[in-house]
């Protein structure tokens, strides 16, 4: 009995020997794995990571941006490690420079401006 099922635990065919030519068709599903990895984890990772690092680099006063605690503001000025919002009228709040999630697109503040005044006035009518 153990003359059978201890090569089939070891991973040896009931012939004696393994076969050469197994080694390579061994390692095709770890490669293909690892690929899958690469391509659907790692490489879509590492082009956001690259372009939120090109966001930051180009950040300049007038930009608008959300925090990554969602919260909306102008940049009034920046410095080496941070950057300081203006929130609202009277008040400015100083982030680090990495909690910036994104910037938002240039125009739509004025846009929702726009639109507000627009319905205003087609109310007042």
């Amino acid at each position: 009995m153990n003359q059978f099922v201890f090569p089939l635990l070891m991973g040896v065919p009931p012939g004696g020997e393994s076969g050469g030519g197994g080694g390579f068709l061994g390692l095709l599903p770890i490669v293909a794995i690892f690929a899958v990895f690469y391509f659907l984890i790692i490489r879509p990772q590492n082009k956001k990571q690259k372009e939120t690092q090109r966001m930051l680099a180009d950040l300049k006063k007038g930009d608008r941006v959300v925090t990554i605690g969602g919260i909306h503001g102008a940049i009034q000025s920046i410095k080496d490690s941070s950057v300081i919002l203006k929130v609202d009228e009277n008040c400015k709040i100083e982030f680090s420079r990495n909690a910036i999630a994104s910037m938002e697109a240039a125009g739509k503040g004025e846009k929702d401006k726009a639109e507000n005044t627009s319905s205003n006035e087609e109310s007042a009518e």
